[in-house]
Formats: C-alpha cells, structure tokens, sequence
C-alpha cells in the first residue's frame, strides 16, 4: 500500500518500494537518496535540498536501525515523531518517504555480517564496538533497496561518512557519495536529532564545543602538534561545561590514522556526554604540505 501526503508517496514495503524505483521504470530518472533515523531538522532539510537540485527524483528513508545501537544505548529513547517528520519531508521536496518498520527490514539473520575496517575502531568506534557493523548493515540494505544514484550524508557524522565512502569505493557499489556542510544553529551548535535531550543548562553549555574545536583548529595552523591541540580542545570545554570527555583525536581523513602520507585534510573531532546525551562534532582542517608534526 502506497500513502500520500502532499504529493509524496509514503512506502513501508521493500517490495512496493523497488517495484516503484525500478530502473526500468525511471525511465532515465536519477534517483537521489536521503537515508534518516528520523526526528528531521536542518541538517536532514539540506541534505534534501542539495539532492533536490541534482536530481529527477528524491527518496528518504526513515528507521531507527536497531543493528547500529549497542547494549545500554538509546534506542528505546531514540526520539520519534513520524507525524511531524512526514510533514517536514513533503514540504522539503521529498518524492518518497520509505519508513520500514524493523521486522520488515530484519525478517531473518542468517548470520552474515559486514565488518568495517580500522576507520572503525578511532573516535566513536573505539567507545562503541559493533556499530558501524550496523551502519554498514543498513546502508547495504537501503542501496540495494533504493538503488540510487546518489546519497547524501552530513559532515557532522564524519567518521560514518568516512567508512561508507570506503565501503562504496572497495566494494563497488554504484551510488556516488555526497558530503553535505554541517547545519548549525546561530550559536554554532551541530544540529542533531539529540539536542532535545539537553537540559537548558547543558543547551547553554553546548556552543562552548564548537568553540573548543575552532579554538583547536587555529592551533593547528600555527604548527602545533597533535597531542598540543587535543590537550587544548579537552581542556577549553571541560572548563566551560559539565559535559565529560568521551574523546578528542587529530586523525587523517578519510583514512582516520595518526599519520598520512597523502592525507590533504584532518578532522580534529570530539565527543562529550552529558547527562542524557551525548554529542558529536567536528573540524575538517586542510593542510597544503605532507608535513605534520607528531606527537
């Protein structure tokens, strides 16, 4: 059964779904693809209208993917609001919503499972085995699914972004990947599904993150080493904020390592929890030379 709101199609079945996205039947179409665990913001609405402007058709999936959540994480609490979020998806542009529940993603395990590489054991992999064993679960699943020309993934997630696009490249898959800008709010703030789990305290708190990572990447540029930088972003917000440090690391990206010898780009990234959530954020830096100074 196909719903429409506004025009767009609301799809809950794979079959539905890839009967209608056949590439016999695009007819030349290019597909554009919006994968989303839902409870929609900015950052969700660029990704939409970026894929809106390089695109004949746009397809977002909403699923709260139990496979990526470990034990103790927030999938219960995960925040949900499928009335709302079908709104904001017909208003963006989106073509189809697929909102699949998790039986019909998941209906047997047969056992097999895709395990990512060392990108998956830095940052926020180090802290959550498992996880981006899920990731990959799903985006294989939701490529042969939608079977797009592009997908659209946000910078804030970077490290997710970083093994998806060594995923596609290694296993030649035919999506191409697109990197969108991080949405912030006037303060600076990473716009994240999670924000509503702040206290008011700890939303006023929240920009000092941002602040420590510009703060870091300025010490960067001036020839400071990596251990110099992250000692400085941890120390900025532990000072300005309750929020505890899960993590500050300076790595090569994409390749999420100390050291590179071609790396152009680093991402100094940093996780902080506080009381009910945790936050994730991050500066991409560029470098124009092969030096970098070490530890």
């Amino acid at each position: 059964m196909v719903a429409k709101t506004r025009g767009m199609k609301i799809v809950h079945s794979i079959e539905v779904l890839q009967h209608m996205l056949n590439r016999d039947e695009r007819i030349g179409r290019t597909v554009g693809f919006v994968p989303t665990m839902g409870f929609l913001h900015e950052g969700h609405l660029a990704l939409v209208e970026q894929a809106r402007t390089q695109n004949d058709l746009v397809v977002m999936s909403i699923f709260v993917n139990p496979a990526q959540f470990g034990p103790g994480e927030d999938f219960e609490a995960y925040p949900r609001d499928i009335e709302r979020d079908s709104r904001l998806a017909a208003e963006a542009g989106v073509d189809v919503l697929f909102m699949p529940t998790p039986e019909e993603m998941y209906p047997q395990d047969g056992g097999i499972r895709i395990l990512p590489g060392p990108q998956a054991t830095a940052l926020c992999g180090a802290s959550r085995p498992g996880h981006f064993d899920g990731v990959l679960k799903v985006i294989l699943k939701l490529f042969n699914i939608v079977d797009p020309d592009r997908a659209y993934f946000g910078m804030k997630d970077a490290q997710q972004l970083a093994i998806i696009e060594t995923f596609v490249r290694d296993y030649n898959l035919r999506t191409a990947i697109v990197r969108v800008p991080t949405v912030r709010e006037p303060d600076g703030l990473a716009k994240s599904s999670r924000n509503v789990n702040l206290s008011e305290k700890e939303r006023e708190e929240a920009p000092v993150i941002q602040q420590a990572l510009q703060k870091g990447a300025a010490l960067f540029h001036t020839g400071a080493s990596a251990e110099q930088v992250e000692k400085e972003v941890a120390q900025y917000i532990t000072e300005h904020s309750s929020g505890r440090i899960d993590y500050v690391s300076l790595l090569a990206y994409p390749e999420l390592t100390t050291s590179s010898e071609t790396s152009r780009e680093w991402i100094l990234a940093c996780a902080v929890k506080f009381e009910k959530t945790r936050l994730i954020d991050n500066s991409i830096l560029s470098v124009f030379s092969k030096e970098f100074p070490t530890q």
